[in-house]
C-alpha cells in the first residue's frame, strides 16, 4: 500500500486573472520546491466553432498530440484546412494566456525563458499503449534520452479543457531529493567516452553531461521499478475541467493516469533565472554527489 503525501503538496489558488499585477514570490517558492500550483478559476472560453476540435481523429497517424511550433506551424494534424486554422488560433490563444501568467507572476523567468511548442492533447490517457520507459502513467521526473539540457529547467503549464466534465487525474510523488537519494546509488557510472560515442552517431543532439546521465538514470529507474510505483509516497489528485496547473516537471514526480483533452505549454529556463537556484535538480544532485555535473 502506498504512503499518501500530504495534500499541501498541491497549492490551490483561486485567482481569476491570468495577469498578475506584481511578482508572486510566494508562488515561486512553492513551485521551485517541487510543488504543484493549481488554479481553479482562470477563465478560458471555448467558442461553439472550436468544439469541433475536440476530436482525437484529428491526430495524424503516430502523432501523440497536436502542436503549434515557434513559427506558428501546426504539427500532427490531419483534417480539413478550416479546422487547421481554427486549431492554430485555439492553441495560440492558450499560449498567450500561459505567457501572460508566467511572465507577470515570475518576471525573473521571462528574462531568459525559451518557449517550446504548445500542444493540444486530444487522446484519452488510459487508452495509450507504450513501453514502460515511455509510459507517462508511471511516476517519473522528465528527462529525455536524445536531448541533454545541462540542468536547464522544464516548466510546464497545463489546462484541462475536457468538455464532458472529466478530470485529469495525476499521481504526484515524493520530493526530488528523496527520489535522488533513493536511486542514485543504482545508476551506472557516467562515461564521457560513451556520451561522446552517442553524440557522434546522433543518438543525442549534443554531448550528454553527467547531470543528464543521472537524470535519465533516475527517470528510467523510477518507471522500471514496480514496487516503487505501487508503494512510494504519492498523492492521487484530480484536476477538474477548466483547471490550470504549473510545475517544474524535471523536479516534480508525476504520472498522468486518466483524462482527455488538455492544453500544455513548456518553457525552458536556465538555473540562474530561478529565484532560488539551490532548489534545482542540478544543485541537489551536485550536493549529493559532491561534484560538478556540467
Amino acid at each position: 500500500m502506498n504512503k499518501e503525501l500530504d495534500t499541501t503538496f498541491v497549492k490551490l489558488i483561486s485567482e481569476t486573472s491570468w495577469h498578475q499585477p506584481a511578482p508572486r514570490l510566494d508562488w515561486a517558492k512553492y513551485l521551485e520546491a517541487g510543488e504543484v500550483l493549481h488554479f481553479n478559476s482562470l477563465p478560458f472560453d471555448i467558442s461553439q466553432s472550436e468544439r469541433a476540435l475536440f476530436n482525437a481523429n484529428l491526430l495524424a497517424p503516430k502523432a501523440r498530440n497536436l502542436s503549434l511550433d515557434s513559427n506558428g506551424l501546426i504539427k500532427g494534424f490531419q483534417g480539413p484546412e478550416n479546422l487547421k486554422t481554427d486549431l492554430s488560433e485555439f492553441i495560440f490563444r492558450f499560449r498567450g494566456l500561459a505567457n501572460e501568467l508566467v511572465n507577470s507572476a515570475f518576471p525573473m523567468y521571462g528574462e531568459k525563458i525559451r518557449i517550446a511548442p504548445t500542444s493540444f492533447r486530444p487522446k484519452e490517457v488510459e487508452s495509450r499503449k507504450q513501453s514502460v520507459r515511455a509510459d507517462d502513467r508511471r511516476l517519473h521526473v522528465d528527462a529525455f534520452p536524445s536531448r541533454p539540457n545541462y540542468g536547464e529547467r522544464i516548466l510546464r503549464v497545463f489546462l484541462n479543457i475536457n468538455p464532458n466534465g472529466k478530470p485529469r487525474v495525476w499521481r504526484i510523488g515524493e520530493p526530488f531529493e528523496d527520489i535522488a537519494n533513493r536511486f542514485i546509488p543504482g545508476i551506472k557510472k557516467y562515461s564521457y567516452w560513451k556520451a561522446k560515442a552517442l553524440n557522434t552517431i546522433k543518438v543525442t543532439k549534443s554531448l550528454r553531461s553527467e547531470y543528464d546521465h543521472l537524470m535519465l538514470g533516475i527517470h528510467d529507474a523510477m518507471k522500471q521499478n514496480d514496487a516503487y510505483q505501487k508503494s512510494s509516497p504519492q498523492l492521487t489528485y484530480e484536476f477538474a475541467p477548466h483547471s490550470v496547473w504549473l510545475c517544474f516537471s524535471d523536479q516534480t514526480a508525476h504520472a498522468a493516469m486518466s483524462g482527455q483533452f488538455m492544453m500544455e505549454q513548456t518553457y525552458h529556463l536556465p538555473v540562474s533565472s530561478l529565484y532560488d537556484p539551490s532548489s534545482s535538480p542540478l544543485a541537489v544532485l551536485q550536493r549529493l554527489t559532491h561534484k560538478e555535473l556540467i
